[in-house]
């Protein structure tokens, strides 16, 4: 008798990427995933992949975009099942961790923020909308 080629035993030792992308918790659905894969949007060893039925071996390196991280991870192990967390992160190698960016740098890398009404003062009046308007012309010819 032989082994189940879909499980980490088998004599494959594959899993496909959606799958895996979904059991390591990169992504909340396996839906999800899915879309992650068919939008090109994912590399398996540096070659671009299009199909969520892929193929991913352990060792194998994978490069996506995840939200405004580019993440680059080594497959060390294929899942039996999506797990906590934990479990989930003994799945990959992490190379090139998401770097932590403070709200502050956020904040000034996003500039000037706009006025601040007190909250529960209702909508701006006209008279309050050309008042700021005002401000912010005055603020444009410096």
């Amino acid at each position: 008798m032989t082994a189940d080629p879909r499980t980490p035993d088998g004599a494959a030792g594959s899993i496909r990427l959606d799958k895996w992308l979904w059991q390591a918790r990169f992504c909340k659905t396996r839906t999800l995933a899915a879309k992650l894969c068919t939008g090109g949007r994912v590399r398996i060893d540096g070659r671009v992949v299009d199909k969520a039925h892929a193929a991913v071996r352990p060792g194998q390196v994978l490069t996506f975009a995840l939200g405004e991280h580019v993440r680059v991870v080594r497959v060390a192990a294929l899942g039996t099942r999506r797990g906590p967390a934990p479990e989930a992160r003994t799945l990959y190698e992490d190379l090139a961790p998401p770097q932590a960016e403070t709200r502050l740098a956020r904040i000034d890398a996003a500039g000037p923020a706009p006025p601040r009404r007190p909250p529960g003062s209702g909508r701006p009046t006209k008279k309050d909308r050309r008042s700021v308007d005002r401000l912010q012309a005055d603020g444009e010819d410096a």
